[in-house]
């Protein structure tokens, strides 16, 4: 997600022309393996949580509990949980161990772009994207490693569901910070539920019968309903659309009945 900071931080960094290669590999034989998974401000997306505490075997809300500290955009007022780093000596990530990242099949998008950073605007077609190289000075990755472009980068990450959610999320970001009005608190609220603890939007769904209220088909709704990585993530972008129509009273990807 992008903020007017880290627009700024984005512009002073080398921007990777299209087609431009960089050098670069992170591995245990790297001297400063796991120096970057430490005193992090690492914001979570709604699919940065779906992905974790699914594979962490977790509710949402008892994954945000133990592992997030929740703020908000101050334009939007849409919630920004970050990842709470662990107390003591170095602060590391919760999930890093000598062996690397305990969790390396679902970390965030933010930890799979690395060392690349993303700046993203909204165009006529979807999403136009720039991207920068970051280099830190305790960073030893660039010193030998694979020639990649930043689309092979993620290939290689599999940003692509990353991308496309959170792409859709920004989205609805950039919609309400174009009104000027951040979110009234009940609203924030209700982002929370829908986007970020699936687990219990499938129990407001079921419970307030959402889809008696929506043009769904029958295959959408087995989809989004279904408890397994791919109904999460169906039922997220259910969840982007439905929250679009609760805020503008109407979505790209949702009609009232």
């Amino acid at each position: 997600m992008s903020t007017d900071a880290s627009s700024d931080f984005l512009e002073s960094l080398p921007e990777l022309k299209p087609g431009e290669t960089f050098c670069f590999d992170c591995n245990p034989e790297v001297p400063c393996f796991n120096r970057c998974c430490a005193e992090l401000t690492l914001p979570l997306t709604p699919y940065d949580v779906l992905r974790l505490r699914r594979q962490l075997g977790m509710g949402s809300e008892e994954f945000i509990s133990a592992f997030a500290t929740m703020r908000s955009f101050p334009d939007t007022g849409f919630p920004l949980p970050l990842l709470r780093m662990l107390d003591g000596p170095g602060e590391p990530c919760p999930f890093v161990t000598p062996a690397g990242c305990s969790v390396y099949e679902d970390r965030p998008g933010a930890c799979r772009y690395y060392p690349l950073g993303r700046g993203t605007k909204m165009a006529e077609h979807g999403v136009s994207e720039r991207f920068f190289v970051v280099r830190e000075p305790h960073c030893h990755g660039f010193d030998k490693g694979t020639v990649r472009t930043p689309e092979q980068w993620l290939d290689n990450e599999e940003l692509q569901p990353f991308n496309a959610s959170n792409d859709k999320y920004m989205r609805l970001m950039a919609m309400v910070r174009a009104t000027g009005k951040p979110l009234e608190p009940k609203l924030a609220t209700m982002v929370v539920l829908c986007l970020f603890q699936i687990d219990k939007f499938r129990e407001l769904i079921a419970n307030m019968r959402v889809f008696n209220h929506v043009n769904v088909t029958e295959e959408r709704k087995a989809a989004i309903m279904q408890d397994s990585l791919a109904g999460d993530e169906a039922a997220l972008d259910f969840g982007l659309d439905w929250m679009e129509l609760v805020i503008f009273g109407q979505s790209k990807g949702l009609t009232k009945k």
